[in-house]
């Protein structure tokens, strides 16, 4: 069966400015906190991909009304109480949809099915599922994975909850179904991660506790209606950063308005561990996110031994990281990033295999890479279908020996729309092509 492929093709020089889409994360807990709300929401710069609609039409299917106003604007229009779906919720891709929807679902009355592709049906759903159940909440799972079911029980117990591994996807669920609870529920994290619901939660008026140890909600609770600016992601502003490191011309790269939350921009520490050459200019903040414009120049990477706390900021950006590591003088290790595993693909055994496609030394690990600088060659990479491992890839094929045909990228659509447009602006030639899967 045909799938698509690109050929990303050497570049001499890229430069130039450009603003990458909405967050994603945020993107997701707008339309779901908007679906509860006790007012109208207004957005500006939500994230029109395939994972943030499937959100999106989630909460219309429970009865929210959401009116587009152009360019990634619109309005959420809460109904007075969820009601259940005429069908099941499918979320396509997206496990932070799925995982996220679980928990505000949870103690709301509502009974639904949870669904969503081939992929999502393989990734573990009982990290959610096990701790909403001791708040009271009946959900039944397909051996640990989607399709979920959740019943349409009206009351959950507040619980205070240590999570095994961080995770910000845990941790939002719990917080989303605190706000149907009575009392008091904390989430307690074994290391940082991902405040967005926090920090949500808090602008539309939520009472919150957050802080290093983890964050609190005191139900039940409505978050108020109001106005969000969703930054520009992080997550897809690195494969630019990355590709002005590898590429940059005589005029940078400038990435304007996008998302500086701390809890994300562990890729910036470890490009400038590296010798990355990155500006943080005109920080602001908006929505209670920080927000700054980024300008980044080529650089000649130094290869790092990576701290394994620094992980959790950076585990989405670790495939645009791994391709950075390729051109990188020396060794780059890569330990205690396991949670890659279940990702969209297993990105550990899919990077390695990509990476060895196009001619690059490494050493797959348990719960990581072993990488050895020198360089891309040409060559056929498989994606998996991961839409991250893709536009790694695409940017890494700026400074290859040769083009990079790289198969199974429907799925960039999911979290960057347009991407090839996007790169094209800044001088990276990627081309559309069909392929077969196993060619």
């Amino acid at each position: 069966m045909s799938a698509p492929a690109w050929r990303a093709n050497p570049a001499p020089a890229l430069g130039g400015s450009i603003v990458v889409p909405g967050d994603k994360s945020i993107s997701h807990r707008v339309m779901l906190l908007g679906a509860v709300a006790e007012g109208p929401l207004e957005v500006r710069g939500f994230l029109q991909s395939e994972d943030c609609l499937a959100t999106r039409h989630a909460i219309e299917s429970l009865g929210a009304r959401v009116e587009d106003r152009g360019d990634g604007n619109l309005k959420v229009l809460p109904p007075e109480r969820l009601m259940a779906p005429s069908g099941p919720l499918d979320f396509g891709n997206s496990g932070t949809g799925i995982r996220l929807m679980t928990g505000l679902l949870s103690g709301r009355g509502v009974a639904a099915v949870l669904d969503g592709d081939h992929s999502l049906r393989r990734r573990p759903m009982e990290r959610v599922a096990a701790p909403l159940r001791s708040m009271g909440a009946g959900i039944e799972t397909s051996a640990g994975r989607p399709p979920l079911r959740i019943s349409s029980r009206d009351r959950l117990e507040a619980i205070d909850y240590d999570l095994p591994v961080a995770s910000a996807q845990v941790k939002s669920a719990l917080l989303l179904a605190g706000l149907s609870a009575q009392g008091r529920t904390v989430v307690r994290q074994p290391a940082v991660c991902r405040d967005h619901t926090e920090r949500l939660l808090e602008s539309l008026g939520c009472a919150v506790e957050r802080g290093e140890w983890g964050a609190a909600v005191t139900g039940p609770s409505r978050p108020a209606g109001g106005h969000v600016v969703v930054p520009g992601d992080f997550s897809s502003a690195a494969f630019f950063i990355v590709a002005g490191l590898l590429a940059g011309g005589d005029t940078p790269i400038e990435l304007q308005g996008v998302g500086m939350n701390p809890t994300r921009t562990g890729l910036l520490d470890i490009l400038r561990m590296m010798g990355g050459r990155i500006e943080v200019l005109r920080p602001r903040e908006e929505s209670g996110e920080p927000v700054a414009d980024l300008c980044v120049r080529r650089t000649d990477l130094v290869g790092v031994d990576l701290p394994p706390e620094v992980v959790p900021l950076a585990i989405d950006e670790l495939p645009a990281l791994f391709v950075a590591a390729a051109y990188a003088r020396g060794e780059t290790r890569v330990r205690g990033a396991e949670e890659l595993r279940v990702k969209e693909s297993d990105r550990i055994a899919v990077m390695a295999r990509g990476l060895e496609a196009v001619g690059v030394d490494v050493s797959e690990q348990p719960d990581g890479l072993l990488i050895r600088g020198g360089g891309m060659t040409g060559g056929v990479v498989d994606s998996g279908g991961d839409h991250r491992v893709a536009m790694s890839f695409a940017i890494g094929a700026a400074r290859a020996s040769g083009p990079i045909e790289i198969l199974d990228v429907a799925n960039v659509a999911t979290s960057f729309p347009r991407f090839e447009h996007a790169a094209g602006t800044l001088g990276l030639s990627i081309e559309s092509l069909h392929a077969r899967h196993g060619t």
